[in-house]
């Protein structure tokens, strides 16, 4: 039974029985944009306990890489189940860890040497970096950027800038933290329609200004960005931004980190959404998400001469658990195979569909993006362009109704990050839905 069957989505008993359950004992900070109850998910599909199924284009927020039990990866992970569960890693030693840690090493950016350390999620990936990056340098200040999100935990939320909001009662938070300005497609603070000049504003605006008036050059630690913002919109700055960034970090004595939490593993149609970047070869790189195809499993890839800090400085008891990485080998395995040429294959066939989409709708400015992590922004109307996050909401909500999971990003957004084993048939199924559900909010 699929919700597009009907005009209208009307949610099941056993559906509305957990959710029920859910309000009365799960913490009211979650964020629960539609009433989604899942009781079994396949591939790209998902269904609810009361049998209405759903394409899934959020792949549980970017995580589900391989889709749903990806047989390749419950193998590994039921392989990994009969040897032995957990033994900590930061204590012991054991044969997946090590396997991962240098398929890891071996995949980013650069011809130096790197080291691994694992965590659960991509906010202690952050922490960690702030950690090492302060350490490996001696120095005390971190720049992040506006619109960025780095995770909730307290080092993570620090460098966040992505809402108020995620911020609001729990100061202070970690000191010397600076944002600067990230670069926008249409529209940025120096409302500049060109995104290359946007790049380079940002970069001028940082050294005339960030780096002159808030901040002293010789105690930058590190700069933190997101090759491409995933939470601030699903925004790719231009190749200079990233090349000029890193030139500027090595010209003071500071680091680059990448957070690749959200773009990393395949999602872009590249390993490393990095690797797009010509040039671009960072100090660090925070890996999560989809990393173990929906097991917990962050990992913190840096230059081998950067972490070098001795036993007991950072570990998890965690980070490195036999299970996740037995399912991140396999991952791995298929993003060589098949997984990271389906992305950019099918994300251009989808680009391609949603950009004549946008031709035809008076809400969809713009479609951006690389491989399988697309944004469109929703305005309220293409000739003032002016943001409308109500609408977007609307949108969201409707294509759930109509069977299509997807979730908003950005100010006024619409993230698409799909398993990458979807075909170019689910992604016209997708569009179709998205087209009706544009039709049906703007008639409303």
């Amino acid at each position: 039974m699929n919700p597009c069957d009907d005009t209208t989505f009307t949610l099941g008993s056993k559906a509305q029985a957990i959710i029920d359950l859910d309000g009365k004992v799960i913490s009211p900070a979650y964020t629960r944009g539609y009433p989604l109850v899942i009781d079994r998910a396949l591939g790209a599909r998902v269904w609810d306990p009361d049998g209405h199924e759903f394409l899934d284009f959020c792949a549980g927020i970017a995580v589900n890489s391989t889709g749903h039990c990806h047989p390749k990866v419950v193998e590994a992970i039921c392989e990994q189940a009969h040897r032995f569960l957990h033994m900590s890693g930061t204590d012991f030693y054991y044969d997946v860890m090590a396997k991962l840690a240098d398929r890891l090493a071996k995949s980013a950016p650069g011809m130096a040497a790197k080291r691994v350390s694992f965590g659960n999620s991509g906010a202690e990936a952050v922490e960690g970096a702030l950690k090492l990056a302060r350490y490996a340098t001696g120095r005390p200040y971190i720049i992040s950027f506006y619109r960025s999100f780095h995770g909730r935990t307290y080092g993570a939320m620090s460098v966040t800038a992505s809402k108020a909001l995620q911020k609001s009662r729990f100061a202070p938070l970690l000191p010397a933290v600076v944002h600067a300005h990230y670069p926008y497609h249409y529209r940025d603070v120096f409302r500049s329609d060109n995104i290359y000049m946007a790049g380079q504003r940002c970069l001028d605006y940082l050294q005339s200004h960030v780096l002159k008036c808030a901040v002293p050059a010789n105690e930058v630690a590190a700069f933190l960005v997101e090759p491409i913002q995933g939470e601030g919109g699903y925004v790719v700055p231009p190749a200079s931004f990233l090349t000029g960034l890193q030139a500027l970090a090595r010209d003071i004595g500071a680091l680059v980190i990448a957070d690749e939490v959200q773009s990393g593993i395949g999602r872009t149609g590249k390993l490393w959404a990095s690797q797009w970047f010509r040039g671009f070869e960072p100090d660090m790189i925070a890996s999560a998400k989809g990393l173990a195809s929906g097991l917990p499993l962050g990992a913190l890839i840096a230059r081998a001469d950067v972490m070098t800090w001795p036993p007991g400085t950072h570990a998890s008891t965690f980070g490195g658990n036999p299970l996740a990485c037995a399912a991140a080998l396999a991952t791995l395995e298929l993003m060589d195979a098949e997984l990271t040429q389906n992305a950019l294959q099918v994300g251009k066939h989808l680009m391609r569909s949603l950009t004549a989409l946008g031709k035809t709708s008076p809400h969809l400015a713009q479609v951006r993006g690389l491989g399988l992590m697309i944004g469109l922004e929703i305005v309220a109307d293409k000739t003032s362009r002016r943001s409308d996050p109500l609408l977007r909401e609307a949108v969201v909500n409707r294509c759930f109704e109509l069977g299509l999971l997807v979730l908003g990003c950005g100010e006024s957004s619409i993230r698409l990050s799909p398993p990458l084993t979807i075909t170019p048939e689910d992604a016209d199924k997708a569009v179709s839905i998205l087209a009706q559900a544009l039709a049906d909010v703007s008639r409303a």
